[in-house]
Order: C-alpha cells, then sequence, then structure tokens
C-alpha cells in the first residue's frame, strides 16, 4: 500500500556520485511485506538510474507532508511571489 509519494526535484549533491553533480530526488512512503521490499531493493541494486537508495523500517506510516516537501513546497511559493512581483 503506498501512503505518500514525493517528488523534491532536481538537487544538489553534497559529493559526486558517478561524476554526477546533480540528482533528482524521491520519497516513497511504503506499506509492504519483508519479501516484497527485498525485490524492490534487489531492484534498485541493479538499476543504473538509481545512485543511492535509502530504507527506513517504521512502526506507523506517515501520510502528512514530509519536512522536506514543505520546504520545498515553501521555495516554490516564494518563487511564485517574485514572478508576480517581477510582472
Amino acid at each position: 500500500k503506498v501512503h505518500r509519494v514525493e517528488d523534491w526535484g532536481r538537487r544538489q549533491l553534497v559529493y559526486l556520485i558517478q561524476k554526477l553533480a546533480k540528482a533528482h530526488y524521491l520519497c516513497i512512503n511504503i506499506e509492504a511485506s519483508q519479501a516484497v521490499m527485498e525485490e524492490i531493493e534487489h531492484a534498485f541494486k541493479f538499476n543504473d538510474a538509481v545512485l543511492r537508495h535509502l530504507t527506513v523500517l517504521k512502526k506507523k506510516a506517515e501520510t502528512g507532508p514530509s519536512l522536506m516537501m514543505r520546504n520545498v513546497e515553501r521555495e516554490e511559493a516564494r518563487k511564485a511571489q517574485q514572478q508576480e512581483y517581477a510582472a
């Protein structure tokens, strides 16, 4: 079951990974069995498009927006305001 999918967008990496300085970030909160999680991690391991991944086990599903997503939304709202003032 998918609880949350957040597209954090393209961001600067702290250090180069495979000679790349920027990458696209996603946060996906799912509820799945251990077998399904192992299959997903196996697929990530052999997918060239996935540079890094992190799996975190939580006791309770988080369905609200993450801190990072709230920051992204605030940044987009600020940019929209700046464009309105410029127009």
